[in-house]
């Protein structure tokens, strides 16, 4: 090697640019906790040009030390697989946060303040765009009024979207800006706008995003995702959610800014050739993500087989079991992925069937082949948990709805009732059963948290659906590479791309959920990487340095 060999600590060079493209750098890690199934017990880790290319123990380390690059000694820090959030709407959550988040109003009072000083800050903004109210939360349990929203603004034109983004307020000066939304399914004189009327609305007021303001927040998202472990994201856009524009243009951004790797998914049904071209040239994956078949508990817009326990309806559905099955069949002979946004019983059971369906026309090992997917898929039976383990679907869930909604007395149990409540998000029965599942958190609804989302995914509300940590953690990793069809990456094993972050983390330990699993797997000798305590109330660990594809991407 001719470059001289550096050595730092685990957080990286003080004297170092994270941007600087270190990836056909050679470089030894060594002192620390390397988790890997290679070798349980590795204590050190090389990376060549991007790739990982020997895993061992401190001993062996000696041997590549004058051969490298640079050494960084880890100072028993924690070297794990980079995370990978299989759920994010990238604009949406940099806007969140570098602008109006309501996710901590205590109640109606706060948020409004919080709305008078962000419409005080922006002056100039022509629409002005907030999140994550939930009137579930507040003690008043509504969410503001039109003319509480106009005072507060003003008289400027607000969008003001519900935590999980499927019904919004917005005040008089925008609706006055959506031609016929009078008229509209969905909208509601002095109520939250749900279904068409919504979507219309949401149109408007992102359209009103400047390139620059856009560009803004799809960095500040990646950057957040960087400072906390997150080596990829799967970006899931679409018509209906954002403009082509928005997603070719973080695509364009991911590709020449160091950061996460950006997966793009777009949600538009596919019916002909014209369709499937569009995906393409978009630089889409799949025609998946949140293709709608139905909405949100929280917005009773999930659709139902039974009514909600606090409404007199089923919610809405937007495809049936025959639009599913022409979409996925048009994909899977196309080679394309495949999937839908479905939470409500009777949602998945539309997709179930649909699937099926393209299943029996095409062949059983051709639709699996495709590993097509469905995001959410809260209201599992049995018998649909036992369909998407035969046909192959991937479930892209979100742990962190349960820890936010779950619960005796949470807005599950408020929309459900308690007895379909406990049924929601059966992670363990969906492992028993062999179906994949890739974690993620449908940012903004729920903040990017991988760890978070680790632990609640172990320490689920419903104790029967919890799932071990070191199976959430591997769902959290290498199921999100999976649910892209890739199952060669998000473990650290020789060859794997070299996608890791260092951790400062207490004692680890093999953390499973209850008593009923046989007690040789949590001792050291069993040879089972340990992970850190995620017991709830303990410090979650903290991000020293991110890595993907061998660049310093945060550190």
């Amino acid at each position: 090697m001719t470059d001289p060999t550096t050595s730092r600590g685990p957080a990286g060079d003080a004297h170092r640019d994270p941007g600087e493209d270190d990836s056909r750098r050679t470089v030894l890690l060594r002192g620390g906790e390397v988790h890997s199934p290679a070798d349980p017990f590795a204590t050190a880790m090389v990376v060549e040009h991007g790739t990982i290319a020997w895993v061992g123990s401190e001993g062996a380390a000696d041997g590549f030390a004058d051969g490298v690059d640079e050494v960084v000694h880890l100072d028993g820090a924690l070297v794990t697989p980079a995370f990978t959030d299989a759920h994010v709407h990238t604009t949406s959550t940099g806007l969140a946060l570098t602008g109006l988040d309501l996710g901590g109003a205590r109640d109606l009072a706060a948020a409004l303040e919080l709305i008078s000083a962000h419409a005080a800050a922006r002056p100039a903004d022509p629409v002005l765009l907030g999140h994550g109210w939930d009137a579930t939360r507040w003690p008043e349990r509504r969410p503001p009024t039109r003319a509480e929203l106009d005072r507060a603004t003003g008289g400027r034109p607000l969008y003001l979207s519900r935590v999980d983004v499927h019904s919004a307020v917005a005040s008089t000066a925008l609706l006055d800006l959506v031609p016929g939304i009078l008229d509209r399914p969905g909208f509601h004189p002095d109520g939250p706008l749900t279904t068409a009327a919504h979507h219309a609305v949401r149109a408007v007021a992102f359209a009103a995003v400047s390139p620059a303001q856009r560009a803004e927040a799809q960095r500040a998202a990646l950057t957040r995702a960087a400072e906390l472990g997150i080596g990829t994201i799967h970006e899931c856009g679409g018509p209906e959610i954002s403009s082509e524009e928005d997603f070719t243009g973080l695509l364009e951004l991911a590709s020449r800014t160091p950061g996460p790797r950006v997966v793009g998914y777009w949600a538009e049904a596919v019916t002909g050739a014209a369709d499937l071209a569009r995906v393409r040239e978009l630089g889409a994956v799949g025609a998946a993500g949140d293709l709608f078949v139905d909405g949100a508990l929280g917005s009773h817009t999930a659709c139902l087989h039974e009514p909600y326990a606090d409404a007199a309806h089923t919610g809405t559905a937007y495809l049936d079991a025959d639009a599913v099955a022409a979409h996925v069949t048009a994909c899977t002979e196309a080679g394309l992925q495949a999937g839908f946004h479905a939470i409500g019983d009777a949602a998945v059971d539309a997709v179930v069937r649909g699937v099926r369906e393209a299943s029996e026309r095409l062949g059983l090992a051709r639709v699996r082949a495709a590993r097509h997917r469905v995001e959410h898929a809260e209201m599992l039976t049995p018998e649909t948990v036992a369909a998407f383990a035969e046909l192959g679907l991937t479930a892209s869930v979100q742990p962190a709805f349960d820890a936010a909604w779950g619960g005796e007395d949470g807005m599950y149990a408020e929309r459900l009732g308690r007895d379909r409540a406990r049924t929601l998000n059966p992670y363990a029965a969906m492992l028993r059963a062999g179906v994949p599942l890739a974690l993620g958190s449908d940012s903004p609804v729920t903040p990017l948290d991988p760890w978070g989302t680790v632990r609640a995914a172990a320490f689920h509300r419903t104790p029967e659906h919890r799932i071990s940590v070191r199976a959430a953690f591997t769902a959290h990793t290498r199921g999100g590479w999976r649910a892209v069809g890739r199952d060669d990456a998000g473990v650290l094993v020789p060859g794997a791309p070299a996608d890791y972050a260092v951790w400062q983390a207490g004692d680890l330990v093999v953390q499973v959920p209850d008593t009923r699993v046989a007690n040789w797997s949590t001792d050291p000798r069993s040879g089972t990487p340990g992970l850190p305590d995620l017991t709830p109330g303990t410090p979650l660990p903290v991000c020293l340095r991110t890595v993907v594809g061998g660049r310093t991407v945060f550190g």
